[in-house]
């Protein structure tokens, strides 16, 4: 499916941001957050093509930090992956970036508890729940996804590595996928926490963009 997007999240080391840059990815993501052992350490990302957005990951986080961060590091988009409410979402894209706002997907989830969010998002991220706020390496039932009528586009994560290729294949081509805006991959290619795999990662955009 040529029109969906790549996400890689999770970037760290600066020559491993340089050789996945070079795949040209619609989308790098770096995180903020404390707790995760892939939270950026860096004073400035490595120079990276424009044609990459660059996204700030942020959990639960202040919008004077977020507003740090996207000055520093010049962000493109900021993913909001804790408990972040809609007023604070509102503030967040008056810094003037995007917004990602990520939920957390069971089998039991009611996407009413998103509407109010619609008016001030540019995309939703739709993740597997896991004791972690992302990188769980762990799928939920995309089938879910059939019951998201909202028209913001959404981004699917959770535990997508080469072997849900066929999966994907299949999704893409749903009624589900309708709304389907981008893939977000982060630890199925990891060598370790931060460091991705190029040649897996190579391997699945060529798969990806087979469908």
């Amino acid at each position: 499916m040529k029109n969906v997007k790549l996400k890689i999240c999770g970037m760290k080391y600066p020559e491993n941001i340089k050789e996945i840059s070079a795949l040209h990815p619609d989308y790098l993501g770096f995180i903020f957050w404390g707790n995760s052992k892939r939270n950026l350490e860096l004073n400035t990302i490595p120079e990276i093509p424009e044609t990459i957005k660059k996204v700030g990951v942020f959990v639960n986080a202040t919008i004077q930090e977020i507003a740090s961060k996207v000055n520093q590091y010049q962000l493109d988009i900021v993913q909001l992956h804790g408990n972040e409410s809609v007023i604070f979402c509102k503030n967040v894209k008056k810094l003037g970036v995007e917004v990602i706002k990520v939920f957390s997907i069971s089998d039991t989830f009611d996407f009413l508890t998103i509407k109010e969010y619609v008016l001030f998002v540019d995309y939703f991220l739709f993740d597997t729940r896991g004791k972690l706020p992302g990188g769980n390496g762990i799928t939920f039932d995309w089938n879910i996804l059939e019951n998201y009528h909202y028209n913001i586009p959404y981004f699917l994560s959770g535990g997508i590595g080469n072997t849900e290729i066929d999966g994907l294949r299949s999704f893409l081509k749903s009624t589900a996928a309708k709304k389907c805006y981008g893939i977000d991959v982060n630890s199925r290619f990891e060598k370790r926490p931060g460091k991705k795999n190029k040649f897996k990662l190579e391997k699945f955009k060529k798969m990806l963009y087979e469908i």
